[in-house]
């Protein structure tokens, strides 16, 4: 078996492939994918990249305007995977046979919009998780959503302030659900982990700190393995989502978690090239020298410490901020542009 099949068969690990472009898909399904992510950059990139695929889904769409025609885009994208995930679906194994849909970025601190939205998409597919962001107002979207049995889970997040307080507001959510007679949604938390590192190369940069390369390459793992510890010891149900994987450590290190990776095809072919035997490295800590000089940085204090930051702060962290305008302006704002 090469990695990936590792990873999926000989482990407690899950996989879901990162991107919307139906050959890639294709082969991560053959690799042990059994599920998929999509954004709004994915979807315009799979549209633009390859429009043969996708003109008669999407032809009547064009003509829409504003959001109508964003979700009719995102729809044609995520109703294929949809429809094509059924039957891995129908095994009701935990995470299998989902593909994933994102709120409109531009309204990241609208929680009546998002909410909205959000039950809009879940009339689509019983198999689309609905991604929100770890805001203040996405979280607590996020746990109304949980309530409702829909599926959910929280994007532009890096930190562990961030995942704990989305498996909290997804526990209040599942047992209003349960109370209500629905069945318990499935609900993911992700981090994303090469993400804070690059944002925090650069903070380290610009402040001359006395950090290593290596150390920045390891921050996003010691807080998703943090974060691991901290679900574990607490019972949530909520699934861990590594995600923005920026080189195959942040797969390697992870191994043998209870996690859903959603892994990109780069990552992917990094994983594939590795030789065996492979072993699970959930268990192995980061060393606590590189975790004391990543704690000089103010801004990791802020995403590895429990109580790093308030609900109020997400919206304003750095990544967090770089991550929006990226969705917005790469993905949903090209999206609302695009024609025929």
């Amino acid at each position: 078996m090469n990695y990936l099949q590792w990873l999926a068969n000989e482990t407690d690990s899950i996989w879901w492939h990162d991107s919307a472009n139906q050959d890639e898909q294709q082969r991560a399904l053959s690799w042990g994918a059994v599920g998929m992510t999509t954004n709004p950059f994915l979807v315009n990139q799979t549209l633009s990249s390859q429009p043969g695929q996708w003109n008669d889904a999407i032809k009547d769409v064009l003509s829409l305007y504003g959001d109508e025609k964003v979700l009719g885009l995102v729809k044609a994208v995520t109703g294929h995977y949809a429809q094509s995930f059924s039957e891995l679906y129908l095994q009701r194994l935990p995470g299998y046979g989902y593909v994933c849909v994102q709120t409109n970025p531009n309204k990241c601190g609208d929680y009546a919009y998002m909410l909205s939205q959000a039950k809009q998409y879940a009339t689509w597919f019983p198999n689309v998780v609905i991604k929100l962001p770890a805001t203040k107002a996405g979280i607590q979207a996020y746990e109304e959503c949980a309530a409702l049995g829909i599926n959910v889970a929280a994007t532009v997040s890096f930190t562990v302030p961030q995942v704990l307080s989305v498996a909290q507001a997804a526990k209040r959510g599942i047992e209003r659900a349960r109370q209500k007679g629905l069945k318990a949604p499935l609900t993911i938390a992700v981090l994303m982990v090469g993400r804070l590192d690059d944002y925090l190369r650069d903070v380290a940069q610009d402040q001359q700190a006395d950090v290593l390369e290596s150390d920045i390459r390891q921050a996003g793992t010691a807080c998703i393995k943090k974060a691991y510890q901290l679900f574990t010891q607490r019972g949530y149900e909520t699934y861990l989502m590594p995600a923005g994987c920026r080189g195959a450590n942040h797969i390697t290190a992870l191994s043998g978690a209870r996690m859903i990776m959603s892994i990109s095809v780069k990552i992917q072919e990094e994983l594939l090239s590795l030789q065996g035997p492979f072993e699970t490295e959930i268990d192995k800590p980061v060393d606590d020298a590189v975790i004391r000089r990543l704690l000089k940085l103010s801004e990791f204090r802020k995403a590895y410490d429990e109580d790093g930051m308030q609900t109020e702060d997400f919206i304003t962290f750095g990544s967090c901020n770089r991550t929006i305008d990226q969705f917005i302006n790469d993905g949903w704002n090209p999206l609302v542009s695009k024609k025929g």
